[in-house]
């Protein structure tokens, strides 16, 4: 295997912990004043466990853009980009399996889901080469 593709596949991870410690993190703060809260150190204080996993989610998703760049030097395009579209997947499963999610498995989200696997399959199948005559 390329090592673009481990490098496509880390980046479809790392979006995955991104988007669901950004989810645990946002379910946990109160509602948000951006004007006030901000500046009031006694609330980012009593706050600063979910402000925490907010920030280490912004970590995860640049995390990625490194491993998605590194992606872009050895995959084309046209390979690699669909590859992003495994982080649907990574999330849906891992948001009904783990327990602070509690979101419900649908047959409608598990078969857009297999699509999704199936396109991205699809895609990366070596194509032959045509010649035009």
């Amino acid at each position: 295997m390329k090592t673009g593709y481990l490098w496509a596949i880390a980046s479809a991870l790392l979006v995955t912990v991104a988007q669901l410690l950004l989810k645990l993190g946002m379910s946990e703060l109160p509602d948000l004043q951006l004007e006030k809260q901000w500046f009031d150190l006694h609330w980012l204080w009593a706050n600063i466990i979910p402000i925490s996993v907010v920030f280490v989610g912004l970590i995860g998703y640049v995390l990625s853009m490194v491993c998605w760049l590194l992606t872009l030097r050895t995959i084309p395009l046209n390979k690699a980009y669909p590859l992003i579209s495994l982080s649907y997947v990574f999330v849906y499963i891992l948001a009904v399996v783990l327990p602070w999610f509690q979101e419900t498995l649908s047959w409608s989200k598990t078969i857009g889901i297999i699509f999704i696997m199936l396109g991205v399959w699809l895609i990366s199948q070596k194509t032959e080469q045509t010649t035009s005559h």
